[in-house]
């Protein structure tokens, strides 16, 4: 290992930097786990891991008001977390994409550690364990 006399691995640091993306990409990255930091809106992405619902049924799923559920809809919408289709007055919600349902899965296998991982996650943690 070739140590810099303040004791920095030169090579190991020219590494990091190259593994860095933009300042962009992080913003947005904390801001959607700012989004999701609210257990609310896990709640509601988890509603839509397997459908689309429109904002009376997650209302009802959560026991919240359809405002309040519509509020926190829009913040995830924003952040294109989830997306919404019009069907006369009505507006169904599902997940904007499958990287939404990797992301949710992949964290409650997280949190699950140690216990019988979610089946749907197996795929998904190959690829990311290849990659390491």
């Amino acid at each position: 290992m070739v140590e810099h006399e303040d004791g920095i691995n030169p090579a190991m640091v020219e590494r990091g930097r190259q593994m860095l993306h933009d300042d962009e990409s992080y913003f947005l990255m904390a801001e959607t786990f700012r989004a999701l930091a609210d257990s609310t809106r896990v709640k509601i992405v988890g509603c839509l891991l397997e459908q689309e619902l429109c904002t009376a049924d997650l209302a009802a799923i959560l026991n919240y008001s359809e405002s309040a559920v519509s509020q926190h809809l829009r913040v995830l919408r924003q952040l294109r977390l989830v997306k919404q289709r019009r069907e006369g007055k009505l507006v169904f919600y599902s997940l904007d994409d499958d990287h939404v349902r990797v992301l949710v899965l992949v964290c409650l296998n997280h949190i699950r550690h140690g216990s019988t991982p979610d089946p749907s996650v197996a795929p998904i943690l190959a690829v990311l364990e290849e990659e390491r």
